[in-house]
């Protein structure tokens, strides 16, 4: 039978009865963004799991510590919303079926996303999809649809992970020596994998448009389809997975942290929104000619500028993402917009139905469901507000001061580190009004655990600099 085309109940059930699939995995992403779950037979997914043939589907239970752990599922004391206290008792998966799909790299698999709810059925506001769920309310409240796409890039080794942990995560080799933007030599080198990503996302129903190389050494770039934001934060989180599953499927390594290597550019996740009516299908952010910003998305443009540097955590969440905020590097800190200028924060990019602005901030470790509800939240304070974005910024941002000094334009910029990111994040107007006391408390208690955890270990840079030296 075909397995080609979107998965629905009917076709799983098939799939399921004639052998073709046996396993699904149930999923939900976790503060960190990665995909957290159980894998259930496909046939006590049709009959207990979800809704069908007339029985209420149960989802799935798990325990809810997993939205209160940090990357290394250590649990982190502190939070309100789980605690030993409390007992860490359960939440219920329940799965969005406009998110299941054949997963082609794995055997006879099928994937589903799930919101995550408490013992009365109520969303677990914490969590990252209800989190930006909420944002698209509020959005669709103020008379829009958001629309969204996410560049993410990578690190392609031919280490495993397994022999990078037994290398002690020291200097994983590249594939490839030298910088590979556009080149098709030695992409060519690596199409064998990038291809294999390229089509099993097709068939996972992740809509791919193209691969290039990146600015670097072993750097990929493989562009998902922009959607509505929901949608295509959960192709992001599932193509993310994916990568790194197929490359441990293909002996290799991927990474998608924001600055694996000192010495060459980090990777990003350049985010690009666009206004849209409530029904998704007329285009608000340009003008009536359709050759410029609409007055709703230069308010919204205007939101991003004043605001995005007190909600930069959102995009950035980790230490080493703050690593890529260097001069020249193609990771922009000033956010200031400008007309398809790599320099500038904020890139405003296309024409027509397909103008767009482009966040240039965030890193490929963000989670998406978070950093896409900071673009929105701040982009509706603009609108809110009734801002105007101004003109244009002409030159290299890079050069512009974020000071008092007389050598350049005064822009805003960034924070330059994680407990800046908080503080800012934490003191933040737009950020309390937009997320509520629960998410912003549950947001900023786990980056402050994270710097906690950091500052209290001793780095390879510390030993190599005061060992013998100090």
């Amino acid at each position: 039978m075909t397995t080609d085309g979107p998965l629905d109940l009917e076709s799983l059930a098939l799939e399921a009865a004639e052998g073709d699939l046996d396993t699904v995995v149930v999923a939900f992403p976790d503060m960190t963004g990665r995909l957290l779950g159980k894998r259930v037979t496909a046939r006590f997914f049709l009959d207990h799991v979800v809704d069908r043939g007339g029985h209420a589907g149960e989802g799935i239970e798990a325990c809810n510590y997993l939205l209160t752990t940090d990357v290394e599922m250590e649990v982190v004391p502190g939070y309100r919303y789980a605690t030993w206290e409390a007992g860490y008792g359960d939440f219920r998966a329940i799965p969005d079926l406009n998110t299941l799909r054949r997963i082609p790299w794995l055997e006879a698999t099928a994937l589903v996303l799930c919101d995550l709810t408490d013992h009365d059925g109520n969303p677990v506001s914490v969590s990252p999809r209800q989190i930006l769920k909420d944002q698209l309310k509020r959005a669709e409240a103020a008379g829009f649809s958001v629309k969204m796409g996410s560049e993410l890039e990578f690190f392609l080794s031919p280490d495993t992970y397994e022999q990078v942990a037994e290398n002690h995560f020291r200097a994983p080799r590249t594939e490839g020596w030298y910088n590979l933007d556009y080149h098709i030599l030695q992409t060519s080198k690596d199409e064998p994998i990038i291809r294999r990503i390229r089509n099993e996302m097709l068939g996972a129903n992740i809509p791919i448009e193209f691969s290039k190389g990146e600015a670097a050494p072993g750097q990929h770039e493989i562009n998902l389809r922009y959607s509505d934001a929901l949608e295509m934060a959960d192709n992001h989180t599932v193509y993310k997975n994916g990568v790194k599953e197929i490359a441990h499927l293909e002996g290799r390594s991927a990474t998608f942290m924001a600055k694996p290597y000192a010495a060459q550019p980090g990777s990003s996740c350049h985010i690009h929104t666009s206004l849209w009516s409530t029904d998704g299908e007329t285009p608000h952010s340009c003008g009536e000619a359709g050759d410029g910003m609409s007055a709703d998305m230069r308010a919204f443009v205007a939101g991003l500028q004043t605001h995005l540097a007190d909600l930069t955590l959102l995009g950035a969440p980790n230490l080493n993402s703050y690593k890529r905020y260097q001069p020249e590097s193609w990771a922009p800190t000033a956010t200031v917009w400008a007309l398809d200028n790599r320099t500038a924060g904020l890139r405003l990019v296309g024409h027509g139905a397909g103008l767009r602005i482009e966040s240039r901030i965030p890193g490929a470790d963000a989670n998406p469901y978070l950093a896409f509800a900071g673009v929105i939240a701040a982009g509706l304070a603009g609108i809110e507000a009734g801002l105007d974005c101004g003109e244009p910024f002409n030159g290299n941002a890079y050069a512009a001061n974020a000071d008092d000094s007389d050598d350049g334009p005064t822009l805003t910029h960034v924070p330059w580190n994680l407990p800046d990111a908080t503080i800012a994040f934490r003191d933040s107007d737009v950020a309390n009004g937009a997320f509520g006391e629960d998410v912003m408390y549950h947001l900023v208690h786990g980056a402050e655990a994270e710097w906690k955890a950091f500052h209290q270990s001793v780095t390879d840079w510390e030993y190599r600099r005061g060992y013998e030296r100090l």
